[in-house]
């Protein structure tokens, strides 16, 4: 089996291997309860291991007060007394935190166990970046490796995949869900009912994934396009997927959605107006819209979406110093040049056809209404958290790999000794791999100093 193993094998392993050990440092070593809805999300899960499922939101859970002390002290150990009472994730889809449930009850609720539970998650939507990126270019490992590399050590996304959040279990099913229905669209042995199935249990897990639903639409009609058959041959065929796809989608999701009616109410099938009952006095953005205007108001939710996007720990009172950030637009500059530099030297860093170019249309989609599905939200509550935007993150890590490739490829085309050598390629995936040593220092001389009780 080991002869087997290629170089993109090889480097594919050790860049797990490095998001398993820099993973569980920052499960280890970020200090307690110091991640966004971390108390809440613990609470579902100690809720389903002590009372079985499922817990109901309700008045009491949210204390905005209680929260403020909490975040403004650093998660006092003498102001702990009421954290059990943090509940406002409670209507949530459970799937989640029934798995953690086993977790916590082997491990006596550890914190910890429950963190590395949700790195362990991350390993799959890294995997899944990776599989994802060969599928739409097969030729192009250094870029799989780029995108994977990116997915696995973006300080935010690593920070949150190190925390106890129904993100990790959520944007895993997305990934694997992608990865299927660009499968799907090349013909292979992926069955519409199998979609549903992902897209199932996504909805299962957490809200978020509901937009794959579209995304899933989507490529039943670009894999049914008319061609030669007529239009009427099309509509059938769509019908039929269509219905094979909705059919266990709507089964296991309405699951779920029925268990919400009956607690809160119809139409309240996923118990979000019975949360924003609850968390009333949560900070809305047309208030603060009043008070600043829309200019200001703007100008501070770009700046604090990207800055959020990258990293901004702890319950986003602790962005990364200026100077990463500078290095970031750098990096980012960089990846769009390479665009332009590969076309007009050695040739684009991404050219699709056919099949290809439906998948990339899929993952422009996915980006775009991930992009969407943030604003929506910041459009009734002021959550200017750009890892909300992480749903889109496979697609935007390799929009940033293919750009960087265009450089990379650009200079072994012109050096010759270069060109010679297959590693060279690789170098494609280096800034992105080395985020990884970013997220140590940022471990060590930021997180730690700054969130410690």
């Amino acid at each position: 089996m080991l002869q087997r193993l290629t170089l993109p094998h090889i480097l594919l392993i050790l860049l797990l291997l490095a998001y398993g050990i820099v993973g569980a440092l920052f499960a280890i070593y970020t200090p307690a309860w110091q991640a966004p809805d971390e108390p809440a999300h613990y609470n579902y899960i100690a809720q389903l291991a002590q009372n079985g499922c499922c817990p109901v939101i309700e008045a009491g859970d949210w204390d905005s007060a209680y929260l403020e002390t909490l975040k403004a002290n650093r998660f006092a150990p003498d102001l702990l007394a009421n954290l059990s009472a943090v509940q406002y994730e409670d209507h949530q889809p459970p799937l989640y935190y029934l798995l953690g449930a086993l977790i916590y009850g082997v491990t006596d609720g550890s914190l910890t166990a429950l963190r590395l539970y949700s790195v362990a998650l991350g390993a799959g939507i890294v995997l899944a970046a990776y599989a994802v990126s060969m599928t739409l270019l097969p030729g192009k490992a250094p870029v799989a490796l780029g995108a994977a590399a990116l997915v696995a050590f973006l300080p935010q996304h690593l920070a949150i995949l190190a925390s106890v959040n129904n993100d990790a279990l959520g944007n895993l099913i997305i990934a694997v869900t992608l990865l299927a229905a660009l499968h799907y669209l090349q013909g292979q042995r992926v069955r519409p009912w199998q979609l549903g199935l992902l897209v199932g249990v996504g909805l299962l897990t957490k809200v978020s994934t509901l937009f794959m639903v579209g995304v899933v639409g989507v490529a039943i009609l670009l894999r049914l396009w008319p061609g030669r058959a007529s239009l009427v041959q099309w509509l059938r065929a769509v019908v039929r997927d269509g219905l094979a796809f909705a059919l266990p989608a709507l089964l296991l999701g309405g699951l779920w959605w029925a268990r919400s009616i009956s607690v809160y109410g119809f139409p309240d099938i996923f118990g979000l107006r019975q949360h924003d009952l609850v968390v009333a006095d949560q900070a809305r953005t047309a208030d603060l819209i009043a008070q600043v205007g829309f200019g200001q108001y703007l100008s501070s939710a770009v700046q604090t979406t990207f800055n959020s996007f990258w990293g901004q720990f702890g319950w986003m009172g602790v962005p990364m110093p200026g100077w990463v950030y500078t290095l970031i637009i750098g990096l980012l500059l960089l990846c769009l040049s390479g665009y332009v530099v590969g076309r007009l030297g050695h040739g684009a860093a991404v050219s699709l056809q056919g099949d290809a170019r439906k998948m990339g249309l899929l993952l422009a989609l996915m980006l775009l209404l991930a992009v969407l599905a943030y604003l929506y939200y910041n459009t009734v509550f002021l959550q200017l958290q750009g890892r909300y935007m992480f749903t889109g993150l496979i697609p935007f890590a390799l929009l940033l790999a293919c750009g960087f490739d265009g450089w990379v490829s650009t200079v072994r085309a012109r050096l010759p000794i270069a060109g010679r050598f297959a590693i060279a390629a690789y170098v494609t995936a280096l800034p992105f791999a080395a985020f990884a040593l970013l997220d140590v220092y940022l471990l060590w001389r930021v997180i730690v100093p700054a969130l410690q009780p």
